[in-house]
């Protein structure tokens, strides 16, 4: 690995246009970079690069070198974080999808208690709330807040239950009365998750009771984080998950709507590519976000656990 050092060195001159630049990114002296290049272009026989005090530029040669060797060393460190992903449990480079709510709630302190465990384990976080095609996604795992999938190429594992609860600020029933029973909701009053338009229905059960309610479709958001703030300001009832909705009703801004009834729990799922087995790096993670999901209130660890498994 040290024989492709002094072609690194050339190309982050190229790069930066200057031998001052490479330095700062390569985080060397600018004599160390200079003296590096001039052993390359001696080992060669060939000037790279000529130097005036104002720039750094190709020459003819130096334009063959970069162009045929860049693409080289590229793919030389593709294969190799491939080969230190697939058998390093605690070094590499990690790309995770999450969705927004949970990213910004709850990812923030896994992420610096992770990294503190891990600091040679760089993630890459990427925050969506559209559904995730795990295989086009170029992601090395997903977590989502959902059902089994139905997909049978991907592989996944369910964590826990995420309990949910209809909220609403008590100041919305300063102007409407507060329903008795799921019959009561209209559904101008409920505000929907969902996308493009579509009306959520919610599932409400009391011993053997069972109830459902369609939301309304005058608000839908795919986003629980603006459903939230909407509830808050006193705009409508929403049903959204206990890690979104616990400080609200805590500080007393949020009540919750029919507390004697349940509304069943969500998942909270883990999903991977088809890989035969789960990479080392990947298996890390996925046994310190299960340790640390465990240690939350917000989550009901009763349902999850277990191997990564297919649809079922």
């Amino acid at each position: 690995m040290q024989d492709i050092k002094p072609i690194r060195v050339f190309l982050a001159v190229v790069a930066q246009g200057s031998f001052a630049g490479a330095a700062r990114s390569l985080r060397m002296t600018p004599a160390s970079i200079t003296r590096i290049v001039a052993r390359l272009e001696r080992d060669l026989g060939q000037q790279l690069l000529l130097r005036t005090t104002r720039q750094v530029s190709l020459t003819g040669a130096g334009a063959m070198v970069a162009a045929r060797f860049r693409p080289l060393v590229e793919e030389f460190d593709r294969t190799t974080e491939e080969v230190t992903r697939t058998t390093r449990p605690d070094r590499g480079r990690l790309a995770i999808n999450a969705p927004m709510s949970f990213g910004m709630r709850m990812m923030p302190g896994l992420v610096a208690s992770f990294r503190l465990a891990y600091p040679n384990i760089a993630l890459d976080l990427q925050l969506t709330d559209a559904l995730v095609d795990i295989l086009d996604e170029s992601c090395d795992l997903a977590i989502r807040i959902s059902g089994p999938p139905t997909d049978k190429s991907t592989i996944w594992r369910r964590i826990c239950h995420v309990p949910r609860q209809a909220v609403a600020a008590p100041s919305l029933f300063d102007r409407m009365p507060r329903p008795e029973s799921p019959d009561d909701l209209l559904p101008e009053h409920c505000l929907s998750y969902g996308h493009k338009g579509g009306g959520e229905v919610w599932t409400f059960t009391r011993g053997s009771l069972r109830r459902t309610v369609r939301a309304g479709t005058d608000v839908v958001s795919n986003n629980g984080e603006f459903l939230h703030a909407m509830a808050l300001s006193g705009n409508g009832i929403v049903n959204l998950p206990g890690f979104l909705v616990r400080e609200g009703l805590e500080s007393g801004g949020l009540e919750v709507v029919l507390p004697d009834w349940q509304i069943p729990p969500l998942n909270l799922m883990l999903y991977y590519p088809p890989y035969e087995t789960l990479p080392p790096l990947v298996a890390t993670f996925t046994d310190f976000f299960e340790a640390y999901i465990r240690d939350l209130d917000s989550f009901d660890m009763g349902a999850g656990g277990g191997p990564p498994s297919g649809p079922g």
